[in-house]
C-alpha cells in the first residue's frame, strides 16, 4: 500500500483544492473556500428529505425545546418515494402544517428516532470485574465506581438487522458489532468520544467491547476511505480528532493480541492517507526558511449541517451572498470536524459565530493527535515485521516534532498555539510564518503537547525539565477550577468555552502530567483528577445520571451553552472518571464530597 508521507520540505509539496480566498472580519484572516473543483459530498435523497421535514416541523411546533436531530435520525416505515408523495399532500395554514396532521403523518410513516439500533448486553460485561478499580480502597467511591461501570449496559446497542437489509430508510449506518453510544440524543456511534469509552472499558476488564468499537471504526474507514465524525449518512463529508491508533494501541497494551493489531494495521495506513492528503495538508516556511507540513481540519462540506441545518441557515441569514454562506457552512462543519464545535478558538470575533475561520487556522491539538499516529504506526509496522515502513513513520514523527517546535512554540507564554494562516506567496503555495499570527489566546488546547510528550528542541532542556517548565505555564494559565481544567478564559456561550471543562481535555493533560517524569506535575495531574472525580460524584448524586460536560467554576455544577440541551450517559465521561480511578486510586479516608 502507498503511504503519503511528509515530501523533502525543500519542494513544493502543498497542491491544494481549496482555491478561492476570502477575507474574514476583525483578524483578516485569510479563510479557505470550497471551491466547485473541490471535493463536495453529494447530498442524500433521504437526508435532504428530512431536513425539509425538519424545517416544516420548526414551523409547525416553534423553537421551544425543538431538537432539529430528532427529525434526521427517524427512520423510514415505507420507501421514500411514498412518504414523500403523502407529505407533499399534507394541509398547510398559513404555510405552516397543522399540529394534529403533522404528528399523524409522522407517527404512521416513521418509527422512532434511535428505534433502529436494539438494546444489547455486553458479553465481556460483570457487575464486579475480577481485578476491578484495585487502588480505589474508599467504599463510598468504589460503589459509585460501580454504578458508573453498570452504566455500559444501558449504553450498549447493536445496529438493526432492517438498517442492512433497507438501509435506504436509514440515515444510521450498519456497523458489524456491537457499539456504545455517548447518551441522550446521540443515538450513534462517535469517532473521537470512542477513545474515552474504550479507555473506560479497559478500566471495566471489557476487553472484547473495546476490540468491537475498533472494528466497527475500521468498517467506516474501509468504506468511506476515512472514519466518520459519526455513524450517520449526514456524518460521511468529515471525520473527528484521529485517534484510532490510540485506541488500538492502548487494547494491544492490555491484551498483547498481536493478531488484533496485524488485522486493523493496513486500515491505519489508509486514515494516514487520508489526513495527510490536499484536503487537510499545509505546508509552512518558518524564519530559518525550513518548510513543515501539517495539518488542520476541512470538512468536504459546504451546506448547512443536516443534524443542525434550521440552526445553520439561521446563523446564516446575516451573510448577503451565497458564496458567504457556502464558506460559513463549510467552516461550521470544519469546526465539527475539530470536536470543538463551537468555540472562540475558531472565531474571529468571538461574539460573532460568522466569523469562523476553522480552515485558516492549524491547530496545535490535530497535529499532536498526528504525531502520536506516526508514532503508534511505527511501534505497529515494526511488530507486524514492516520494517521500512516503520522507518519511514519515525521519520515522519521527528519532522513532526520539529514541525511543533518551530510554529507552535511561543517561548514568551511557554504555550503551543493555534497558527493563523493568512498570507502567502503569491508565487508559491506556501504560508510564510510570522510570530504575530500565532493564536496567543489561552484554551485548554495549548497544552495538549503534553500528551504524547511531541516537544523536544523548542524547550532546549531535558524531557522532565521541560516538563516543569510547562507545568509552571499551566498553573499560571487561569485555566484550573475548583472542579477541573477550564476550555478557555472566555465566556462567550459557546460550549467549547469558558466555564465549562470537558472529560476528554482533563484526560489528555491530566495523562501527559502523570507522565512527565516530575513529582510535582504527577502530583498537580493527580490533584486535577481528584477534582474532576468530586465534580462528576457530586452531579451524579444530584441529578442520578453522568454528564457531557461540566462547570469548572463549582464542583457538582453542570455545564451548560451551545446549540443543544446538555445531556446524560455518558460515554466519555463514564470512560475518564473509570480512567482516573485506575490511575490514581482513591484513599481510604480521602472524603469525595465537594470541599468547601
Amino acid at each position: 500500500m502507498e503511504t503519503h508521507l511528509p515530501e523533502d520540505p525543500k519542494v513544493r509539496t502543498h497542491s491544494s483544492p481549496i482555491l478561492s480566498l476570502s477575507l474574514s472580519f476583525s483578524f483578516m484572516l485569510f479563510s479557505t473556500t470550497m471551491a466547485s473543483s473541490s471535493v463536495v459530498y453529494a447530498v442524500d435523497p433521504l437526508v435532504s428529505f428530512l431536513q425539509r421535514l425538519q424545517s416544516d416541523a420548526l414551523k409547525t411546533l416553534g423553537p421551544a425545546d425543538f431538537d432539529p436531530k430528532l427529525y434526521v435520525d427517524l427512520p423510514l416505515k415505507n420507501d421514500l418515494s411514498a412518504t414523500e408523495a403523502a407529505f407533499t399532500k399534507l394541509p398547510r395554514v398559513n404555510g405552516a402544517i397543522p399540529a394534529a396532521d403533522l404528528e399523524r403523518f409522522v407517527e404512521e410513516y416513521f418509527d422512532e428516532a434511535g428505534s433502529d439500533l436494539v438494546h444489547t448486553e455486553p458479553v465481556d460485561f460483570v457487575a464486579e470485574p475480577e481485578g476491578f478499580l484495585p487502588k480505589v480502597e474508599n467504599p463510598k467511591v468504589r460503589a459509585w465506581a460501580l454504578e458508573v461501570h453498570a452504566l455500559w449496559r444501558n449504553l450498549s446497542r447493536r445496529v438493526a438487522d432492517e438498517v442492512r437489509r433497507r438501509p435506504e430508510r436509514h440515515t444510521l449506518l450498519p456497523l458489524p458489532e456491537m457499539l456504545f453510544i455517548p447518551g441522550s440524543r446521540f443515538r450513534e456511534v462517535y469517532y473521537w468520544d470512542s477513545y474515552w469509552v474504550i479507555r473506560g472499558l479497559l478500566a471495566s476488564k471489557m476487553y472484547d467491547s473495546a476490540k468491537a468499537i475498533v472494528h466497527n471504526l475500521v468498517s467506516l474507514l474501509e468504506h468511506y476511505g476515512h472514519v466518520l465524525n459519526g455513524a450517520r449518512t449526514y456524518y460521511s463529508n468529515r471525520s473527528q480528532p484521529p485517534l484510532l491508533s490510540s485506541m488500538i494501541l492502548d487494547i494491544f497494551m492490555r491484551t498483547n493480541d498481536l493478531a488484533f493489531v496485524k488485522k486493523v494495521y493496513p486500515s491505519l495506513l489508509k486514515e494516514y492517507n487520508f489526513w495527510m492528503s490536499d484536503v487537510h495538508k499545509v505546508i509552512i516556511r518558518d524564519v530559518q526558511g525550513h518548510n513543515h507540513c501539517l495539518n488542520r481540519y476541512q470538512a468536504m462540506w459546504n451546506k448547512p449541517r443536516p443534524e443542525s441545518a434550521i440552526i445553520d441557515e439561521e446563523s446564516a441569514s446575516k451573510l448577503l451572498t451565497a458564496s458567504q454562506k457556502e464558506n460559513f457552512y463549510h467552516q461550521l462543519a470544519s469546526a465539527a470536524e475539530s470536536g470543538w464545535d463551537f468555540s472562540s478558538r475558531w472565531m474571529s470575533n468571538s461574539s460573532d459565530l460568522t466569523t469562523l475561520a476553522t480552515t485558516s487556522i492549524i491547530p496545535v491539538d490535530l497535529n499532536t493527535f498526528l504525531y502520536k499516529m506516526e508514532l503508534d504506526i511505527a511501534v505497529f509496522a515494526k511488530l507486524v515485521g514492516d520494517n521500512s515502513t516503520s522507518e519511514k513513520f519515525f521519520k515522519a514523527l521527528k519532522a513532526r516534532q520539529a514541525a511543533i517546535a518551530s510554529i507552535f512554540w511561543n517561548s514568551n507564554m511557554e504555550q503551543w498555539l493555534d497558527y493563523r494562516l493568512i498570507n502567502r506567496s503569491n508565487c508559491e503555495e506556501v504560508y510564510q510564518w510570522q510570530a504575530h499570527y500565532q493564536n496567543t489566546n489561552i484554551f485548554a488546547s495549548n497544552f495538549i503537547p503534553l500528551w504524547t510528550k511531541a516537544y523536544g528542541s523548542e524547550l532546549d532542556t531535558s524531557k522532565r525539565l521541560a516538563g516543569e517548565k510547562i507545568l509552571k505555564s499551566l498553573q499560571r494559565s487561569g485555566l484550573i477550577h475548583a472542579a477541573g481544567i477550564a476550555t478557555s478564559l472566555s465566556n462567550t456561550e459557546q460550549q467549547w468555552d469558558f466555564p465549562n471543562g470537558w472529560a476528554p481535555l482533563q484526560h489528555l493533560i491530566v495523562q501527559g502530567l502523570a507522565n512527565c517524569g516530575s513529582k510535582e506535575a504527577r502530583s498537580l495531574a493527580e490533584n486535577i483528577a481528584i477534582r474532576w472525580i468530586r465534580t462528576n460524584y457530586a452531579a451524579f448524586r444530584t441529578t442520578g445520571a453522568m454528564h457531557e460536560k461540566y462547570n469548572v467554576e463549582a464542583c457538582g455544577k453542570i455545564g451548560g451553552g451551545g446549540e443543544y440541551k446538555p445531556q446524560t450517559g455518558f460515554g466519555w465521561s463514564n470512560g475518564v472518571v473509570l480512567a482516573f480511578l485506575e490511575e490514581f486510586g482513591w484513599p481510604h479516608d480521602r472524603d469525595i464530597d465537594c470541599q468547601l
